[in-house]
């Protein structure tokens, strides 16, 4: 497989897990604008279609909408 290093991917989040659209390492955190590398994404919202970088931030963004 070919590796897009230092390249931002594009993700369909699912429940349970997100579907690669435009292979990266990385995707950015929908409230810090943070990268975070697709090995240690683990925050997302499936409605929004964002990534957070933490719990917290994860958290935050449910507060707020």
């Amino acid at each position: 497989m070919l590796m897009a290093q230092g390249k931002q991917a594009k993700l369909h989040y699912l429940a349970g897990g997100f579907r690669v659209l435009v292979p990266g390492d990385y995707v950015l955190c929908a409230k810090s604008g943070e990268a975070i590398s697709l090995e240690d994404l683990r925050y997302w919202n499936v409605t929004r279609q964002e990534a957070y970088a933490t719990a917290e931030l994860a958290s935050a963004a449910e507060r707020k909408a």
